[in-house]
């Protein structure tokens, strides 16, 4: 049936064959979306066209993915145009330029904006529409041992390719590294003293953050074996300021 009687969408409780119902990803349900998209925008009748052609258990099946929740009144048609939106709104917010959150909501977000690798990685699996191994990846990012002993045993390559990724470290290709999580107290002229030691420093700026007593910026060394070795030396590290040091190629 299409629903479980409690208005929830049996579809997002739907196992993969050979797969428990344990191993399957859990998924947040959150309000359904207010509908008001422009049908004769060519984009949207394109959009609109594809999701035509979808089952209902599949489209309720991708809006829970996404954190909504088809309403059980719903028929087929209305929780397809619900999807058209959301994609819509996807594709929106992809095309505007992104902007670093000032405070991370998660352990995945902050993995996201921090873990080149590990996002590149993501976004295989976003390209490939496994949403399976999307959420797996999201609940082991902010459960750790919980989530690695719930999904293991069906997904363990999945989680050590995760893993990999979050430990590997992207290739350095320019002198100009961007920084956060050295302590303030180090003041400007201190923590650039401390990375002149690593090579000689053509250019520096640093501000403290507002949100932790630490510092943010850029520097960029004379040629990039400097800036590797910064990057091994101090990426990571934990300096006792609420968050690691983060060093990242730029």
């Amino acid at each position: 049936s299409r629903d479980r009687g409690d208005g929830t969408s049996a579809s997002a409780f739907l196992a993969a064959p050979g797969l428990s119902r344990a191993a399957v990803p859990r998924v947040s349900i959150n309000q359904p979306l207010q509908m008001a998209l422009n049908y004769n925008d060519p984009a949207v009748a394109e959009e609109f066209s594809k999701v035509q052609g979808m089952e209902y258990d599949d489209v309720v099946t991708e809006l829970a993915q996404s954190g909504v929740r088809a309403p059980a009144t719903m028929g087929d048609m209305e929780v397809k145009l619900m999807l058209v939106e959301l994609r819509m709104m996807g594709s929106s917010a992809s095309n505007k330029q992104k902007k670093r959150p000032d405070k991370f909501s998660s352990k995945f977000e902050e993995a996201l904006w921090t873990k080149p690798v590990f996002a590149a990685m993501y976004e295989d699996l976003k390209a490939k529409g496994d949403h399976n191994s999307m959420n797996v990846v999201a609940e082991y990012l902010n459960e750790g041992a919980d989530a690695k002993a719930r999904y293991y045993s069906s997904y363990g390559a999945l989680i050590d390719q995760a893993e990999a990724a979050l430990n590997a470290k992207p290739e350095v290709t320019s002198p100009k590294v961007k920084f956060s999580g050295f302590p303030s107290n180090m003041g400007e002229t201190g923590l650039q003293m401390t990375l002149q030691a690593l090579g000689e420093v053509v250019e520096f700026s640093c501000a403290e953050s507002d949100d932790f007593p630490v510092l943010v910026g850029e520097v960029t060394f004379a040629d990039i074996e400097s800036a590797k070795k910064a990057i091994d030396q101090y990426d990571g590290m934990d300096m006792g300021m609420g968050e690691k040091l983060q060093m990242m190629s730029v």
